[in-house]
C-alpha cells in the first residue's frame, strides 16, 4: 500500500450507517473511497481534517493548513465527525492500528534499513524551527 492508502477497518463501517445518520451530510461535505473518508471534491482525509481539530485547531487555521478546502468543508467535515464520532474515533483506532502492524513488519523484514536510518537520525543535526 502507498503512503495515503488505507485498508478496510477490522471491523468494517458500513457506510450505510453512518449515512443514515445524516445523509445530506454525509453526501455534501465527506464521501467514502479507496478505503477511507475524504472531503468531497477533494483529496484530503477526513481523518486529516479530524486530527487537526482534535490537536484544538480552529477551522480557520486548518484551511490555512489545507487550502484546497474551503471553510464551509472544513465545518462539515468536523460536523459529520462529531454527528458520527463513535463510529469514526473506531474507524480511526483500526487506521492506527493497522500502521503499527505494518510498521512492526516492515521492522523485521528489514532490520539492516532501520538500524542505518536509527545511526542516521542520532547523527543528524537537531533544527529547531
Amino acid at each position: 500500500m502507498g503512503v495515503g492508502s488505507k485498508r478496510a477497518p477490522s471491523h468494517p463501517i458500513l457506510v450505510d450507517e453512518i449515512t443514515a445518520a445524516s445523509p445530506i451530510m454525509a453526501n455534501e461535505y465527506v464521501e467514502q473511497r479507496d478505503g477511507g473518508y475524504y472531503i468531497v471534491g477533494s483529496r484530503v482525509s477526513l481523518d486529516s481534517v479530524v486530527y487537526a481539530f482534535l490537536r484544538g485547531e480552529s477551522p480557520e487555521g486548518i484551511v490555512d493548513s489545507f487550502p484546497a478546502l474551503g471553510l464551509e468543508q472544513v465545518f462539515g467535515a468536523i460536523a459529520f465527525y462529531l454527528g458520527n464520532r463513535e463510529s469514526i474515533d473506531t474507524y480511526l483506532q483500526d487506521s492506527r492500528d493497522e500502521f503499527a502492524r505494518m510498521r512492526a513488519q516492515a521492522r523485521r523484514e528489514h532490520p539492516t534499513l532501520y538500524v542505518k536510518l536509527e545511526a542516521a537520525r542520532h547523527h543528524a543535526p537537531h533544527h529547531r524551527a
